[in-house]
């Protein structure tokens, strides 16, 4: 009769899984063991780098993927990388070694005696099988919720079930499938269609789930048929938009008060595929601006019910857009697509100003490029400068937790691997997720680190003028040298002070992972 192992195994084969990304400990070797050649065990040096690889590679494929983790320990290690995963709807589904059976209410080493509420309210759903039987169908549940919910999921699993053999009847699990069928109702559709109609002036908030979605062209092509000002929401964690389309008005300020003024003027808000809206600023004012009204478009339900203003409807975007396309007359003044010229970069003091950096990699890079950016205190710097044209092109940590930036430009870059990937980082950000360098080393992965040295927490320093607090600790990091740290972990490193340097640099293709040090100005992201 077959194990749970190879039961396990086989569901996981056939939906896909078959990329594993890990930290093992003791109670994760029986599962691990046996492991069929057609599967890739990603193996990173911690956990949250673990997760982070694993954040980038469903985010770059669309698909879920799997996470091997450490009992209590290693999935504590894992969480602060696992609320970005949250935040950018990864599909992750988490599993974890647990002691044996026996064991656990004992508290044994390394046994997990609250194991479903370790992570939440992180992940969508967290289980632990009430018995080896259970497992294929509990792992099953796992991956379907995640798949539905867009949402990290949790499995802890005793490691003494993994060798129990099942009868036939726990093979049912190997062939299910689950679909979710998210069409509005032509009311609602209508209701939308005729407030766009009616609408004086209009105008298009995209998020996250417009990349994610594969919706990127067509939000383009609704923009341009009823040639609407657009933003994208507060603090987005993919592009949604050309950043230097002729429509493209910016990246609304992540404070109350700030997008009411930035969107005065309008009656009809349309927000598609974001939350209304994720803030972080204490910036007190009214939700909206006076005689505006808001219609949100998301898979999200959370982001849906939890809005404080507008309407909602939960739905995928792309229907509605395509409802609005096909209903709603062009405008008079439509035509097709046109870009704003690139505007001069600004210089820096006694070194490369963050502009010159970001010019730099418009010009050398390719179109098609993938930019995995964390670099929190450059943000105006970086929207004024590049010029990003395609889906896929930007990634950011959705939930602002530092440590996402390096390992997942790993996973974006093993996920597309057709793309180049270049990863913008923060000399305080790289920090957090720098063993990263080692997973890109050992599985030669063309990812180009390029790392900003300012010796500071910029953006806490921009903070603390904000807070009226700017005399606190511990917002200096000088003296790291992150070429010589680079080259411990086997990748080949290079420090740069000149922009003609810099760009000599960057116009040769890596044939592997390399960091670039850059010495820049420290900048405010305003």
């Amino acid at each position: 009769m077959p194990t749970v192992r190879r039961i396990t195994h086989d569901f996981l084969e056939r939906r896909g899984l078959t990329t594993i990304f890990g930290n093992p400990g003791s109670n994760e070797l029986p599962f691990l063991t046996d492991l069929p050649s057609s599967f890739d065990y990603v193996l990173g040096l911690h956990e949250g780098v673990v997760v982070g690889m694993a954040d980038g590679y469903a985010q770059a494929t669309g698909q879920p993927v799997l996470v091997n983790l450490h009992a209590a320990a290693g999935s504590g290690n894992a969480m602060g990388a696992l609320t970005n995963a949250v935040y950018s709807r990864s599909p992750l589904v988490i599993t974890a070694g647990q002691q044996v059976r026996s064991a656990i209410g004992l508290e044994a080493m390394l046994a997990n005696t609250e194991a479903t509420q370790l992570m939440r309210p992180l992940v969508g759903w967290a289980g632990e099988p009430s018995c080896a039987a259970d497992v294929p169908r509990a792992l099953a549940q796992a991956v379907f919720e995640a798949e539905l919910q867009r949402r990290p999921t949790y499995l802890s699993v005793p490691y003494d079930d993994w060798d129990v053999e099942l009868d036939s009847n726990a093979t049912v699990t190997l062939d299910r499938q689950v679909w979710r069928g998210s069409a509005p109702n032509e009311a609602h559709l209508d209701m939308i269609v005729d407030r766009i109609k009616a609408a004086r002036g209009v105008g298009l908030v995209l998020g996250g789930e417009i990349d994610a979605g594969g919706l990127f062209d067509r939000a383009v092509a609704l923009a341009e048929h009823l040639q609407a000002p657009v933003w994208m929401a507060p603090s987005p964690y993919r592009l949604s938009f050309p950043n230097r389309h002729r429509l493209f008005r910016g990246v609304l300020s992540a404070g109350i008060g700030h997008v009411s003024t930035e969107l005065a003027g309008l009656d009809e808000i349309l927000v598609l595929g974001a939350p209304v809206f994720r803030y972080h600023q204490n910036v007190p004012g009214p939700y909206l601006p006076d005689g505006s009204r808001l219609i949100q478009v998301t898979e999200d339900a959370g982001s849906a019910t939890r809005a404080p203003m507008g309407e909602a409807l939960v739905a995928d975007p792309g229907v509605v857009i395509e409802a609005l396309l096909s209903r709603v007359p062009a405008s008079p003044h439509a035509r097709g697509q046109g870009f704003a010229p690139n505007p001069q970069p600004a210089s820096g003091d006694g070194a490369l100003h963050p502009e010159q950096v970001f010019a730099a990699l418009r010009d050398t890079q390719p179109a098609d490029t993938g930019y995995v950016v964390e670099s929190t205190s450059t943000n105006t710097a970086w929207w004024r400068q590049v010029d990003l044209r395609m889906p896929g092109s930007y990634f950011w940590p959705a939930s602002g937790g530092l440590g996402f930036g390096m390992p997942a430009a790993v996973g974006v870059a093993m996920g597309r691997p057709s793309r180049p990937v270049v990863a913008v980082i923060g000399d305080g950000s790289a920090n957090y997720g720098i063993t990263a360098l080692w997973s890109a080393a050992h599985y030669n992965v063309p990812v180009t680190f390029v790392i900003l040295r300012n010796g500071s927490y910029g953006a806490l320093r921009w903070f603390g003028a904000l807070l009226g607090t700017p005399d606190v600790p511990g917002t200096e990091i000088p003296g790291l040298d992150f070429t010589r740290i680079a080259e411990g972990y086997g990748v080949p490193a290079t420090a740069i002070t000149e922009e003609d340097d810099l760009r000599a640099v960057l116009s040769t293709v890596p044939t592997g992972p390399r960091l670039i040090q850059v010495d820049t100005h420290l900048t405010t992201p305003e």
